[in-house]
Formats: structure tokens, sequence, C-alpha cells
């Protein structure tokens, strides 16, 4: 069964099927008459709101006369700062970058759908994916250069050698699984909340559909800190030298 196709796909599909099945093949898929989904078509929207953002931050960014826009802004900032210090140490910092794109893509991401017309990305399975493999790649990345390819490796064999036999299947299974934990988790969530979201509003156009996208609101604020929350603490076991 097809989804149905929202009015901001329709002309992609229309004037860019040949740009559609050319990523396709990148991946590996078969050519498709309509090669755009609504999912990938509403990420694009969100990478463009998100530059188009902050393109506006950075003209306004004044250290004397602050506007309401670079103050709410720099809220978050100071919230994602502030978490990444409690979660990895004194060097969460540095790692703010990945932290604050995550949790701010997701939360887009998770916000448009409440929008007439739109529909939340990460109530597709392949968009919490796409972000949990972002997350094991960079967390194991961090790791690995912070301290070094054998330091690292030994983290998975345990404190005592005599337990390499039995910590290391273990270690590798806890990593393996934690892109399907973060995937399922977001999903889930969000299909769910889409889905109840929409039931109500086809009964009635008063004050409980306005509750329901409320709770959507803020399942949608804290799946995203519990991804970025996540994220956090995976890197802090990576870069650990204590761990």
């Amino acid at each position: 069964m097809h989804e149905t196709e929202l009015w901001i796909t329709k002309p992609f599909n229309d004037y860019l099927p040949g740009a559609g099945n050319f990523f396709l093949k990148l991946v590996g898929l078969h050519s498709e008459p309509r090669p755009w989904a609504n999912f990938i078509v509403m990420q694009l929207l969100v990478a463009l709101i998100l530059i188009v953002l902050f393109a506006l931050l950075r003209r306004r960014l004044s250290v004397d006369r602050p506007g309401n826009f670079q103050h709410a802004f720099e809220l978050v900032h100071q919230f994602v700062h502030g978490e990444s210090e409690d979660a990895v140490g004194h060097d969460g910092p540095r790692y703010i970058a990945f932290f604050g794109t995550l949790f701010l893509f997701i939360l887009v991401c998770n916000l448009i759908g409440i929008i007439p017309g739109f529909q939340s990305p990460t109530m597709i399975p392949a968009v919490p994916l796409g972000c949990a493999l972002a997350t094991f790649l960079y967390y194991n990345w961090m790791g690995l250069r912070e301290q070094g390819v054998g330091k690292y490796l030994a983290h998975f064999a345990g404190p005592m050698p005599f337990l390499a036999p039995l910590m290391i299947p273990i270690e590798l299974i806890s990593h393996m699984a934690r892109p399907l934990s973060l995937t399922v988790r977001l999903y889930a969530n969000m299909y769910a909340g889409e889905q109840v979201t929409l039931v109500f509003l086809s009964l009635t156009y008063f004050a409980i559909p306005a509750l329901f996208m409320g709770l959507h609101v803020f399942v949608s604020l804290l799946q995203a800190y519990i991804f970025m929350l996540l994220a956090m603490m995976y890197v802090s076991g990576a870069v650990s030298h204590e761990h």
C-alpha cells in the first residue's frame, strides 16, 4: 500500500524524477516512476528551514543589542552546553556541534507534522535509523580518535583479561543494539503520537484535538531530548579514559 503523496512532494516527482532515481541508484535501488517519498522531501524541507534560521540568526547576532531571536537560540545553546557537560564531563562542549545539530534536526522533524499538509519524517523508520547510525558512527569515531585504536578496543574486553571471552560478545551485542534501540524508541513514539492526533482530529475540531496536539509537542520535545541525551552518554562512554 502506497502512502498518500503530499502536495510538497508532488512537484519533486513531476519535475525532478531523474534526480530522485539518480540517488536511488546510488544506494542500489531500482528506478521508480515517482521516486521522491514524502519523508525524503520533508527532511530536505527541515534542512532548508534550519539553514534559513541560522542564516537569519547570523545576520542578527549582536553583543550589545541581542534580540529575542538571538536570546531564543542562546537558551538552546546553553541548554545543550549544560547537558553535554553533565553527561560527558569537562570536555563535553567539544562535541556540542553534533549534539546541537542532532537535537534541532530531530525536534523540527518531530514538530513539522503538526502543520496541516506536512508530515513528521521521524514517523518513518528510515529517518530515526539514519540519525541512529550517524550517532553510532560518531561516538565510535570519537572514541577511536580520543583514545587510539588499541585502547578503545580494549574497552570491549572488560577490566580483567580472563573475562575477555565473555565480555567481548556482550559488549559487541550491546553496541550493535544501540542503533536499533534509538530507532525504535523515536519511531514508535512519533508514529503513535501522529496517529492519535489524526484520529481525534477526524472526530472533532474543538478542544480535544488541541489537547492532543499539545501532547504531541511535548512528546516531540521529549523524544528529541532523550535521543540527544543517549548520544551524549554513548560519547561519554567512548571518550572516557576511566571507562
